[in-house]
């Protein structure tokens, strides 16, 4: 058994981690940070625990260095992670860590941690970001013309408000999202700047957040150099995640009703223009705390210690579409 270490697990993203950890068959939940709740049995603040006796600890960064775990999964807000990574590198340094922030989605250092795309980088790897909710939603989405896009992507994308955490914000706030839909950083959202740097060519994201709790649709358009059709279209995203379990392509539009709770992306709504058939669109949809972010973690953690990326992922799981 591989022994983890979550720090910073009373997040949305934690409730849905922990639980997932817990039912591995390959991995232990050894130690779970939360400061405000240091003392208190995890099981009483986070479902799906059964017979977990642990509880909140306060860890600092040496101290989490002294545990030596197998590996760590970071869940703490951006630009918090270095002191823990530091205390590892130096302390602890064959510790797998998963950064579940933005803060080294950039650094070529550290293994980008989309499976779909990266896994054989991310096999054996120590040190992994893991990718934001809509930059996965967008790579994947795109990933299967990017030999044949022209000119730049748009993307409109729309989240529940659990996308923008706990802390009080208009953003989550149900009395400003009640009948409405908030469009917010529509140029330079730093999922924009993700998805143009891992695709290798520039796109323009829209993000809004709706009054629903989780997940994520995403409408996407874009040009190819040669004229295609829907039919071509769809059976060209089948061939391409026919190995991955966790892409469904479909032929009708995909809600987000349908992914939540759920580890599965959608993918479908594929559309052609009928005056210019190299002008396309398709929908994704996803659920933000779990393949946007807990699944993910699985996967890389997965793949860090040679398993199969499906190990302890059922996808069964979830409310029915």
């Amino acid at each position: 058994m591989h022994r983890v270490v979550v720090i910073g697990a009373r997040g949305y993203t934690g409730a849905e981690l922990l639980p997932l950890l817990h039912r591995h068959p390959d991995f232990e939940l050894s130690a779970v940070s939360s400061a405000s709740a240091a003392g208190q049995l995890v099981s009483t603040h986070v479902r799906g625990l059964p017979g977990c006796e642990l509880v909140f600890s306060e860890i600092r960064p040496a101290a989490l260095a002294r545990l030596k775990p197998d590996a760590c999964v970071l869940a703490l807000p951006n630009g918090l992670a270095a002191a823990y990574v530091e205390a590892l590198d130096a302390g602890s340094p064959a510790t797998v860590v998963v950064d579940l922030s933005a803060d080294h989605r950039f650094d070529p250092a550290w293994a980008y941690g989309q499976p779909e795309r990266f896994a054989n980088q991310l096999s054996g790897a120590s040190r992994i970001a893991n990718p934001g909710c809509y930059a996965t939603g967008g790579q994947l989405a795109l990933a299967p013309m990017l030999d044949s896009l022209v000119g730049m992507p748009a993307i409109f994308g729309v989240s529940g408000y659990s996308g923008a955490g706990k802390t009080p914000s208009p953003k989550n706030d149900p009395d400003v999202l009640k009948d409405n839909l908030l469009p917010y950083a529509l140029v330079d959202h730093i999922h924009e700047k993700e998805i143009s740097h891992h695709i290798g060519r520039d796109v323009r994201f829209m993000p809004h957040v709706a009054p629903f709790f989780r997940g994520i649709t995403l409408s996407v358009a874009a040009e190819v150099r040669q004229a295609t059709t829907e039919k071509a279209l769809m059976e060209r995203y089948r061939e391409y995640y026919s190995g991955f379990p966790l892409v469904e392509v479909r032929e009708g539009i995909p809600e987000v009703r349908q992914v939540r709770g759920r580890h599965q992306v959608l993918v479908g709504g594929f559309a052609v223009s009928e005056n210019n058939p190299g002008r396309v669109s398709l929908v994704v949809v996803l659920d933000n705390l779990l393949k946007g972010a807990a699944t993910q973690a699985i996967q890389n953690l997965n793949l860090a210690f040679s398993l199969d990326s499906m190990k302890g992922l059922d996808i069964r799981m979830g409310e029915p579409s």
